[in-house]
């Protein structure tokens, strides 16, 4: 046998040990393989916003079709809406008014920022209006010192975007549009600041916002404390009316123990239907519906304009009045009612409670005044 037949046959053991090592060690990197891809999370949809600090900016992993509509079908079963992944509440995370006057978001448990939370007591910050004229954010750690020691001044010089007075006889105090402060006067004493003022309804600011207003400083009053209280109105588009005001507290001293709060409040008027995007109104029977752009499952795309909104933007609002402008007023602080000074009921009135001023009627109204009936101002 030759030299070169004889390595040959040496060569052929070599070979086949070699083929089989390679072969087992492709089957052992497949098996891995499989392992790494059964231990993945199949959950991929966008995760509830932190309890504390801000949310990761790293762009989330897309849900899958029966993940996301799992997703949805959670969402609308339930009142709570979380905030969007940027940080920011969209209109569109917000179901559908129901009768309700506000809907908890995030299971109603605050989300401040780790800056917000290393405020100093008695801090206020109040974002600059938009390109549109639009209030955008108010911040402040409300606290003793941050509260009002004058008397409330008039507001009325200040018209928030998408400002239009109309008058309805069911509404109370019957003007539709007050100036709601985004951060309440009896909270930080800011009057007319018209980074703090929005267009809002009689019953977004009674009925939504003062109650939580009230808890703030109710809590402060009784303790000293300071609170983190954060409101954003939210507006859809370059609409000039906000759809609602996002609103949340914190108390500081006892980590929430306190006050603690995250809602959405709805600047709505039952009975009336608001072009949002200019501040026009109308009866809700004389009106062709509008289109739900909120959170609900229909909503239409945010470019449509309903032909409500067309017919209330062209008639203007319903009762429109153009206000008498300023006038002479007596206040009775007690009762919360304003005179001519010529009403018999002026001379009844306790020294004490009497206030002479010069203000518009909408503007006292807005104040939490009602007109006298016997004298009609």
């Amino acid at each position: 046998m030759s030299q070169r037949s004889s390595q040959h046959k040496n060569l052929t053991p070599a070979i086949g040990i070699a083929l089989a090592f390679l072969l087992s060690m492709s089957s052992l990197a497949g098996c891995s393989a499989s392992m790494a891809a059964d231990e993945a999370p199949t959950d991929k949809s966008t995760p509830e916003l932190a309890s504390t600090g801000a949310p990761d900016d790293s762009q989330e992993p897309q849900a899958t079709p029966a993940e996301d509509a799992n997703q949805q079908n959670a969402e609308a079963a339930s009142e709570n809406r979380s905030a969007t992944d940027d940080g920011v509440l969209s209109y569109r995370d917000i179901p559908a008014f129901d009768g309700n006057p506000y809907v908890y978001v995030n299971d109603g448990e605050p989300v401040f920022t780790d800056e917000q939370r290393a405020a100093e007591p008695g801090y206020e910050h109040y974002d600059e209006l938009d390109e549109l004229g639009r209030c955008t954010a108010a911040f402040a750690v409300v606290g003793p010192e941050t509260q009002p020691t004058e008397k409330r001044g008039s507001i009325g010089e200040v018209r928030p975007s998408g400002w239009q007075m109309a008058k309805y006889d069911f509404v109370e105090g019957k003007y539709l549009f007050n100036r709601c402060h985004l951060l309440g006067y009896q909270l930080t004493g800011e009057n007319a600041n018209p980074q703090n003022l929005i267009t809002g309804t009689r019953y977004l600011n009674i009925q939504g916002m003062l109650p939580f207003e009230n808890a703030v400083a109710d809590y402060v009053d009784a303790t000293g404390n300071h609170v983190l209280m954060a409101v954003t109105p939210i507006f859809e588009g370059s609409e000039l009316v906000a759809r609602g005001v996002h609103m949340m507290a914190e108390s500081v001293e006892d980590g929430g123990e306190g006050v603690a709060f995250n809602v959405f409040c709805y600047n709505v008027q039952p009975g009336v239907v608001i072009d949002y995007g200019t501040g026009a109104s109308m009866l809700e029977e004389d009106a062709t519906p509008l289109p739900d752009v909120s959170g609900a499952e229909s909503a239409p795309d945010a470019a449509s304009e309903g032909a409500g909104a067309r017919e209330a933007s062209e008639k203007g609002a319903t009762g429109s009045d153009e206000g008498k402008g300023v006038a002479e007023y007596v206040l009775n602080t007690n009762s919360r009612k304003f005179h001519l000074p010529s009403c018999s009921s002026v001379g009844q009135m306790s020294p004490k409670n009497r206030e002479d001023v010069e203000d518009t009627r909408e503007n006292l109204i807005a104040n939490g005044y009602d007109p006298c009936k016997r004298c009609n101002p």
